[in-house]
């Protein structure tokens, strides 16, 4: 924790941003002034050199805003500073001819793309009876404070809990002339409605798992995914269905003793797979693996509040998180405040391949792949985006034509209709940035 102190008090010494050691920022300032799209809605700036360890220039980067999936930069962060190598899948103990098991919160469990099928074999595998243990009461609601309810139909806003099976939802396939749910069990909670004015759509009932499409022509490759209603019930249903074998559920033993631990997957994989495509349903799980290995429940208020007084008070901001993915329009950050933890991102991972794995690259991967162009065949920004209605972020690192490295953060807020036109100005000036420095 003191060198954490003595890391930020290097921050606040150097954040003069005029230098000889430093770049020229005047030529930014102009970019920004001359760019007149940039008058219709409300933005904020801030630059950072690396080598220099020096802010460079600021335009509202004390000012707060919503950040979107730039969330997702704090919870790489927390998950950084929490979790192993390998993501613990599953929790277990053997007494005599039984094996008795509960979940972490990983999300890679029969996931479509990501699961290793460790745990899946291990628990297909074992001769001993399966008894899975009901998670306690928890305070943790399956949404977060400042989610839109009516996103519950959304693929990217599917329940949160504690032990994930196929990613929290069910995937609906074009075959033919029908639709294939799977898993399987959900084939038979889906029903035609009559009408036909319709674009083609799957609605779920907000209450249960009960699934309807409306009667018009089935896109040929249609694929999509829908949250379904998590329970332990349900759960322990799919499970036993996947396994070919009776799971029973049970309560909480008085002791454990004696527990092992089964890793699903490598930690920095699946934190790629949250940050290149912005995989909501994985940022908000990996907070749920970072509270349980931190306290051993499924607290992550508790988690949030924890690295709020350990790290993010010692911003130059305050700020507030109240989710993991960035759904939540209550969150508020700075510019500045971005600039920070991607700061403490950049000491922890010294390698810088590995840095940059994790982050959309311009050109490239992720939600950067289209917005930029390589610049003389090399890309040259790692970023992480963030956009729900009226914001637009863009927070990570530039790498000049002269070698230098720079951090930087883009925020717009309070904007109408597309966020393409936001997205273009950002790349105007941060490509600007590339071939000027």
């Amino acid at each position: 924790m003191k060198q954490i102190y003595l890391f930020f008090a290097l921050i606040c010494i150097c954040r003069s941003y005029s230098s000889a050691q430093s770049l020229n920022p005047d030529p930014i300032r102009v970019e920004f002034e001359n760019a007149k799209k940039l008058r219709d809605y409300f933005y904020g700036f801030s630059l950072y050199d690396l080598d220099s360890n020096r802010f460079i220039m600021g335009i509202n980067e004390d000012k707060h805003f919503a950040p979107a999936s730039n969330t997702k930069v704090f919870t790489l962060f927390t998950v950084l500073k929490t979790l192993g190598d390998s993501i613990p899948g599953i929790h277990y103990v053997e007494k005599g001819d039984s094996l008795i098991f509960w979940g972490t919160g990983d999300p890679t469990f029969l996931h479509n793309r990501l699961d290793t099928k460790k745990v899946f074999d291990f628990l297909k595998g074992t001769p001993k009876k399966l008894y899975f243990i009901e998670p306690a009461p928890t305070q943790e609601p399956f949404y977060r404070n400042g989610w839109s309810i009516e996103d519950y139909n959304e693929y990217y806003q599917p329940e949160i809990s504690t032990f994930p099976i196929y990613g929290n939802v069910v995937t609906f396939r074009a075959s033919a002339d029908r639709l294939l749910a799977t898993p399987a069990e959900f084939q038979q909670n889906l029903s035609l409605v009559s009408d036909t004015t319709a674009k083609f759509s799957i609605m779920r009932n907000f209450e249960n798992n009960l699934f309807t499409y409306n009667h018009t022509y089935i896109p040929r490759n249609y694929v999509n995914e829908k949250p379904f209603r998590y329970s332990n019930e349900l759960m322990v249903k799919l499970l036993s269905d996947s396994l070919h074998r009776e799971v029973t559920i049970i309560g909480q033993p008085a002791s454990i003793k004696d527990v092992k631990t089964i890793y699903s997957a490598r930690t920095v994989d699946i934190l790629r797979q949250m940050m290149l495509p912005s995989d909501n349903f994985l940022a908000e799980q990996f907070q749920m693996l970072a509270a349980r290995e931190k306290f051993g429940s499924f607290q992550t208020q508790r988690l949030r509040t924890y690295f709020q007084d350990e790290y993010f008070d010692l911003f130059s901001d305050k700020i507030q998180l109240y989710d993991g993915s960035g759904l939540s329009t209550y969150n508020k950050v700075t510019p500045r405040s971005m600039i920070e933890v991607l700061l403490l991102i950049n000491e922890m991972v010294s390698n810088r391949n590995e840095l940059e794995y994790l982050f959309p690259v311009g050109g490239v991967s992720g939600t950067l792949k289209t917005a930029y162009k390589l610049d003389q065949g090399q890309p040259f920004v790692w970023a992480k985006t963030g956009t729900i209605n009226g914001v637009h972020n863009q927070s990570g690192f530039i790498r000049t034509r002269t070698g230098r490295n720079l951090v930087f953060s883009f925020m717009n807020t309070n904007y109408l209709g597309s966020s393409t036109p936001v997205r273009r100005e950002i790349v105007k000036i941060v490509t600007f940035i590339r071939e000027n420095y």
